[in-house]
């Protein structure tokens, strides 16, 4: 990512490049000026327009972090990037300048003093936290159109912010780096600030926040809490509030790293944040945005505690689409992984639910649905699940499998349909003419109520019949 924004040099600048960039303070530095190494890191006074400074190669080690202060004062400077043509000088002593902040924080040549620490921090809350512009959502309306259909936006600022978040990066990941001294300064404001970014609309913006809040999360310990309750908040408010929120799949890889680190047995806050967080995250209709990562997230809880494995299910099918055929095979997928990881006692207490559901997605006339619920014979775990349950899964099924044989349209499901049924008759012949007979039982009484009710509505007509005629 680093090599993007090398691209283009300095060039020789004219007196006519005048700045237009709104600065505060007062105080000149020009090109060669710098305050006396002899002073260690006086105050410096503010600068009041962008001029290049010398390379930190052509100046003594003691006069760099002086020169670092004042580089962070040119990486200060706002300017308006929704206008290509104004600034343009002034913006690329800024990228230029912020290619040698990274440079210089990547080859550790030296340690950054305490002061610089704080001004380099100061001045990468200047750049990236700021007013996110309306979403697509938000000038469209609610009913705007589907997420999935709306153009990827590209933050005008990326040129510089790019570079400001690999500062930012280069400087977590450093070896040299103290989280005590650093903490100071990447504190619990500057991480749910940042937590709140995720809202970008630039997926570019989005990556880079991710690997940063990842790195935070894994050097940073005192901060673990307040990420996990961080993402919690967000996805709280996407759930019950807004419905609307650009960085739920990254949010959802971050937490997929967080949840594969918990140590066994669970904690009970996780516990309470897989059942009133990531399960009804499953009812938003963005979910095929993120469902993959949800997937895992959920999957990897069932992973380190297969007891969760009921929880997870009767969620699922409390959730369940009624009318979105998509996020039905989503939701099959995603049921047979945690299927796959889960043992008989808890399996044995939800298969009544759980059957129910996969028989009327057997049934479904949308092949597709139909398709994935039957694939779920092809795994040797849930085959050998049904197996030892088969007394209350086959009474379900059977019927299902008969009324697709009898007339479902599409010949792929027909088929898959016959063979789940051979598998029924190979693990217990007996149970399956039982079945059939109690299912031949159950159309002769329908039949016989059905003839009852006709004879029924006879006799009504005919007395209708004999009262309109004597009227």
């Amino acid at each position: 990512m680093f090599k993007n924004f090398r691209k283009g040099g300095q060039r020789k600048h004219s007196k006519a490049d005048a700045p237009d960039a709104p600065v505060n303070g007062s105080g000149t530095l020009g090109s060669g000026q710098l305050p006396s190494p002899r002073d260690p890191l006086p105050s410096l006074p503010p600068m009041t327009k962008v001029e290049p400074l010398p390379l930190f190669k052509d100046v003594s080690k003691s006069e760099r972090q002086t020169l670092f202060l004042r580089k962070l004062q040119i990486c200060c400077f706002q300017f308006d990037f929704t206008d290509s043509l104004k600034s343009v000088r002034q913006k690329e002593i800024k990228r230029q300048t912020l290619i040698e902040l990274v440079d210089f924080i990547q080859s550790g040549t030296g340690k950054i003093a305490d002061v610089c620490l704080g001004e380099m921090i100061k001045m990468v809350r200047v750049n990236i936290f700021r007013s996110l512009p309306p979403g697509y959502h938000e000038t469209t309306g609610p009913e705007g159109g589907d997420p999935e259909d709306e153009e990827n936006y590209s933050e005008p600022a990326w040129q510089h912010l790019q570079i400001v978040y690999e500062l930012l990066l280069r400087y977590i990941v450093s070896s040299d780096t103290e989280t005590r001294s650093a903490r100071r300064y990447i504190d619990h404001t500057f991480v749910l600030k940042l937590l709140d970014l995720f809202d970008s609309e630039d997926s570019r913006e989005r990556e880079y926040i991710k690997m940063v809040l990842h790195r935070i999360y894994g050097k940073f310990v005192v901060h673990r809490p307040c990420i996990r309750k961080g993402i919690n908040n967000i996805f709280y408010r996407f759930i019950y509030e807004t419905e609307r929120h650009c960085g739920v799949g990254e949010l959802l890889e971050i937490l997929g790293s967080i949840i594969n680190g918990f140590t066994v047995p669970i904690k009970e806050e996780y516990k309470l944040f897989l059942t009133k967080t990531l399960i009804p995250l499953h009812k938003l209709k963005q979910l095929s945005l993120y469902h993959q990562r949800l997937s895992y997230c959920i999957v990897q809880f069932v992973d380190k505690d297969y007891k969760l494995a009921d929880v997870v299910v009767r969620g699922l099918l409390k959730y369940w689409p009624l009318v979105n055929c998509q996020k039905e095979v989503l939701f099959l997928g995603e049921l047979e992984e945690v299927l796959e990881a889960m043992q008989f006692a808890e399996f044995q207490r939800c298969t009544v639910p759980l059957f129910r559901r996969v028989a009327r997605c057997v049934n479904s006339p949308n092949f597709q649905v139909a398709e994935r619920a039957l694939f779920f014979w092809n795994s040797e775990h849930i085959v050998g699940l049904i197996s030892q349950n088969r007394k209350a899964v086959l009474p379900i099924m059977l019927e299902a499998l008969e009324k697709n044989i009898r007339g479902h349209w599409n010949p792929e499901v027909h088929g898959l349909t016959v063979n789940v049924r051979k598998m029924f008759m190979e693990m217990d012949p007996v149970l399956v003419d039982e079945c059939e007979r109690q299912l031949e039982e159950k159309a002769a009484r329908a039949d016989e109520m059905e003839e009852q009710r006709e004879m029924a509505w006879k006799k009504l007509e005919e007395e209708a019949a004999k009262k309109g005629g004597g009227g």
